[in-house]
């Protein structure tokens, strides 16, 4: 990309000498009504061009700098995230008492809910068929 610019820049700065040779005449140009400048017309066409590039290009610049500091803004919210997550302490298991009943049927689910099909059965010893 760099050299896709840096061929087109060349190409214009040529032109821009082609014309100015071709076009080094004296222009007068009046400011006031008693103020008249007189300067060549490549020296006018490049205050032109300035003239029409310099305020975009700080509105550019301008633009830029703000999405880059949304960026970063952005980039350290997710690692601070990461790093918060990364350091959160794990809530410790409850320890299960063996021999203890708990509201839990033979079937893995909690008073009130449906058994899940998918989940491997109890193979124990307390089923139907183990007497």
């Amino acid at each position: 990309m760099k050299i896709l610019r840096t061929m087109i820049g060349v190409l214009a700065l040529i032109s821009f000498l082609i014309f100015a040779i071709y076009n080094w005449k004296p222009v007068e140009v009046t400011l006031w009504q008693n103020l008249v400048m007189e300067t060549r017309l490549p020296v006018l066409a490049l205050l032109a061009f300035a003239l029409g590039f310099l305020p975009a290009w700080t509105y550019h610049l301008s633009v830029k700098w703000g999405l880059d500091r949304r960026v970063r803004a952005l980039e350290n919210s997710l690692k601070h995230t990461a790093l918060a997550r990364h350091h959160e302490p794990q809530a410790p298991a409850t320890p299960v008492a063996r021999g203890v009943d708990t509201p839990v049927d033979k079937s893995g689910t909690g008073p009130g809910e449906t058994p899940d099909p998918l989940s491997p059965v109890d193979a124990g010893g307390e089923g139907e068929g183990s007497k």
